[in-house]
């Protein structure tokens, strides 16, 4: 089994045709203040299986800062069904609706693992903005009206 993609989004479903939908794909953030959580972010995987994939599997994600701590991690297992025969293998869509604690400006990772082995990475840079404010326009010169 491999990792065709992995993404973060502001939303993703999978419809009753199996096909997968993904709305807002990103890969950074612009905070005003941190610490602070991104609230439901869903982080998306497609995995392809093969006929010998045909079970369960365990998977985990591992969330980690800008300067290598772990916040948080979550571990499952996947069951994966049978390819279709003559196919070229199974499209197995993974969707985790997760909140992400922030607590310092970077590069952050999502760790994906299968079967105790690392997948894949996925970034996200994480931008503080800093208040900026702007001079206040000129006063209109007395009996000037626009």
């Amino acid at each position: 089994m491999h990792v065709q993609f992995a993404l973060f989004a502001d939303a993703a479903n999978v419809s009753q045709e199996g096909k997968l939908n993904i709305l807002g794909v990103f890969d950074a953030l612009h905070v005003g203040q941190l610490p602070t959580v991104h609230p439901r972010a869903t982080f998306v995987v497609r995995l392809k299986a093969v006929a010998e994939d045909e079970g369960p599997h365990g998977v985990s994600l591992e969330w980690v800062n800008a300067v290598g701590e772990l916040l948080w991690s979550s571990r499952g297992e996947l069951l994966v069904g049978s390819a279709p025969e003559g196919g070229d293998g199974i499209d197995v869509p993974l969707l985790a609706v997760v909140d992400l604690p922030l607590d310092v400006p970077g590069i952050y990772t999502m760790i994906v693992g299968v079967d105790d082995t690392e997948a894949v990475r996925t970034s996200l840079h994480v931008n503080q903005r800093l208040e900026t404010h702007l001079p206040l326009a000129p006063a209109a010169p007395a009996g000037l009206v626009s």
